[in-house]
């Protein structure tokens, strides 16, 4: 347990930060599981627009620091991809 005042600070500043990042990373999850959603269902034109929601809330997420740029560039690369296969 954290005797300082400034290490017991510490800790309710990681927990809101914790608690945070939890949050920004389920809307993400969130708008993916809707792209593929409406990607399983034929809705091509839908699976186009909730690809954008998808890819600005990673973009979001990431832009954050709360995911690694390159994990969200192979994010949004593995959703591109299932669309084209879909397209195709």
């Amino acid at each position: 347990m954290a005797h300082s005042p400034s290490a017991k600070k510490r800790i309710r500043q990681n927990e809101k930060r914790r608690l945070l990042n939890r949050r920004r990373v389920s809307v993400m999850k969130q708008a993916m599981r809707e792209f593929e959603e409406k990607l399983r269902g034929g809705d091509k034109a839908g699976a186009g627009e909730a690809l954008k929601v998808a890819y600005k809330k990673i973009d979001q997420v990431a832009a954050k620091g709360v995911l690694h740029k390159n994990t969200a560039a192979r994010r949004k690369s593995r959703l591109a991809k299932a669309l084209a296969k879909a397209g195709a």
